[in-house]
């Protein structure tokens, strides 16, 4: 077992498991606004689970790199898809704003 740390909350997961998947079963606000409701539901193709991570993930596939190079993702944000990264050791998550979350006020940190 890995820990996350994401909105103040420390929780544990299975090493490999899919980021988004940890993030909602544990109750995380991932979805900034209405795409709570409008999102890709983890098919890597909308990119509004993007997040900031700290620690060991899976590195970023084509469909992540493709979908974080079309604005208004910059592929230098650092950020990355929670529905296509899994989780591989202990992390920190943050959010940031913007429907995508793609801005750059934090929405939520790992610990408040």
């Amino acid at each position: 077992m890995v820990k996350v740390q994401a909105q103040g909350q420390t929780f544990e997961c299975d090493r490999g498991a899919n980021l988004r998947e940890v993030l909602l079963k544990n109750g995380i606000d991932l979805y900034n606004g209405n795409a709570k409701v409008i999102n890709c539901h983890g098919l890597g193709t909308c990119g509004t689970c993007a997040v900031t991570v700290e620690g060991e993930v899976s590195e970023s596939q084509w469909r992540e790199k493709a979908r974080l190079s079309v604005p208004p993702h910059s592929p230098a944000s650092n950020r990355r898809l929670s529905c296509q990264t899994k989780v591989l050791g202990d992390i920190k998550v943050t959010k940031y704003d913007g429907f995508w979350g793609q801005g750059s006020e934090t929405v939520w940190k790992p610990q408040a």
